[in-house]
């Protein structure tokens, strides 16, 4: 019979009641299942789990705000957040900054699932372990102070309780599938169980007073580096890779690190080395699968689309009223799917950095004012006011004009479709030094500071009082297009009063402003 206290959170009934019926199927009969985030925190309260499983997208509280309650309450019980494939983001965010143990995509693969639970609550058994064995160090050196007259005695009785305690630490180190290591803050080993010694391909002899950094590598950090910096109970490095020298193979690795001893002024760490392979394999498939599903799409759409302007043109005869308005209700929606289908694509080249910007000196203010004249009749067909207030007219500065002319369209198109009848919405071009900044400023109803968060993130539409029927990947796009300028992007905004998008371009400025 399997064993552990799981508790599930998810507002969807139908969700909670397939995961009741998948773990009694396995043999697990201490299941926990709530609908709310708040009921499940009032029981977690008196009642600690071996393992909490939360999706992501729940109203009131998500499943980041959610995890991150738990883990003041249980920092060494393994979290897995279920998340679409769009929140992954929000997933490697909860990675950071809750602990989060593992996040996995819907729909998801029951046998997957269900081995992700049995490692997780091996998981938290084997931290609460080394927790209660240093706990049991601690209480045994009070006591011995205590009754120091009987010393022999209680010395006696404590070692043969710590030895049973090691050997028991000791069988679940020697069979765990994932490699242990236990590391001080200088990133040396102290000492290795025998899957981490098949992962790194040497014995322990080799290992033991070696530096973690010699076996484990990464283009961006070094584990030693990141435990000195370190200052949490928990750490979880990404994007690592270990290198056997005998199969001259690199397999990818993700690493959990938990303080030994947090109240301790010597900083020890144990470390769990999972092998990620798989993982990046299935990752990468998706991608392509995504990537060449959104780039085929196309073909079609514009065919339809062309063939619609045959009709509409009259190339193929004369049409009438309701014709022509059944058609172009056609086009529309066809030209409108064409459009998601083109930024979904673009997000893929982003994500997975296959996008190279094409950058060329331009000036600043045509491109503006060109976007500005595109978007006018939009604005009159609202009575807006849109204007452009600048002193830049012959600002040359060295960017890729196309993407940049994409975040402006979108933030001044926003502003325009976000603002009340009789509205103003206002364009700023400034130059400090060698840097951009544009602003787009509108008196609108503005948008709650709770959700300005989350207005960068992929499929975020509108705010949680008001949703929009757009894609919700235009801001995001957005931000990932002025990043991959080195830029900065942000939003300031008072409700009922208005909004202002802005972003930063630095050191691209090629001729300084011309004043009029």
């Amino acid at each position: 019979m399997n064993k552990g206290k799981i508790v599930v959170v998810d507002d969807e009934t139908i969700i909670t009641s397939a995961f009741k019926t998948l773990l009694k199927v396995e043999g697990f009969n201490d299941g926990h299942f709530f609908n709310s985030p708040a009921e499940a925190l009032e029981f977690l309260k008196d009642n600690k789990p071996d393992i909490v499983v939360s999706d992501f997208l729940m109203p009131d509280m998500n499943g980041l705000e959610f995890l991150t309650e738990v883990n003041k309450l249980y920092p060494e019980v393994s979290k897995i957040l279920l998340t679409g494939y769009a929140d992954k983001e929000n997933a490697i965010r909860a990675i950071n900054e809750v602990g989060l143990y593992r996040y996995i995509e819907k729909p998801w693969d029951n046998n997957d699932l269900i081995l992700n639970i049995r490692n997780g609550i091996e998981r938290s058994y084997l931290l609460s372990e080394l927790r209660h064995t240093i706990s049991e160090l601690e209480i045994a050196k009070k006591e011995l102070e205590k009754y120091s007259h009987s010393l022999e005695e209680l010395v006696e009785e404590r070692t043969a309780d710590l030895k049973q305690s090691n050997a028991k630490l000791e069988g679940i180190v020697s069979y765990c599938a994932d490699g242990i290591v236990i590391l001080n803050e200088d990133g040396i080993i102290e000492q290795v169980n025998p899957a981490c010694e098949s992962m790194i391909g040497h014995i322990s002899q080799k290992l033991i007073n070696a530096s973690i950094d010699d076996f484990l590598f990464s283009p961006k950090t070094f584990i030693s580096k990141e435990l000195h910096n370190f200052e949490e109970s928990e750490l979880l490095l990404r994007n690592f890779c270990v290198k056997n020298p005998f199969t001259n193979s690199e397999t990818p690795v993700e690493i959990s690190f938990a303080r030994i001893n947090p109240e301790d002024c010597f900083k020890r760490f144990v470390g769990v080395i999972r092998d990620v392979t798989e993982q990046k394999k299935a990752d990468r498939l998706r991608d392509d699968f995504i990537a060449t599903l959104t780039h085929d799409l196309r073909t079609p759409l514009l065919a339809a689309i062309q063939t619609l302007n045959f009709f509409l043109d009259g190339a193929l005869g004369e049409l009438d009223e309701k014709q022509k308005v059944l058609l172009s209700t056609m086009k529309k929606s066809n030209e409108d799917l064409l459009g998601l289908v083109n930024a979904l694509l673009e997000v893929y080249k982003y994500d997975a950095e296959k996008l190279t910007l094409t950058k060329t000196n331009f000036n600043i203010y045509n491109l503006v004012h060109q976007v500005y004249e595109e978007l006018m009749p939009l604005a009159q067909s609202k009575n807006v006011e849109f204007t452009i207030d600048t002193e830049l007219f012959d600002t040359e500065i060295y960017a890729d004009r196309s993407e940049l002319r994409r975040v402006i369209c979108n933030l001044c198109g926003n502003a325009i479709n976000y603002t009340q009848e009789g509205g103003k919405v206002v364009i700023t071009l400034k130059v400090e030094g060698q840097d951009l900044i544009f602003s787009v400023s509108d008196n609108g109803s503005g948008i709650p500071q709770e959700d300005i968060p989350n207005m960068f993130q992929r499929f975020s539409q509108g705010t949680s009082k008001k949703r929009s029927t757009g894609t919700g990947l235009g801001l995001y796009l957005s931000r990932q297009i002025i990043e991959s300028h080195g830029g900065k992007i942000w939003l300031e905004s008072v409700l009922n009063k208005g909004s202002e998008f802005s972003f930063l371009l630095t050191d691209v400025v090629r001729e300084k402003a011309v004043q009029k």
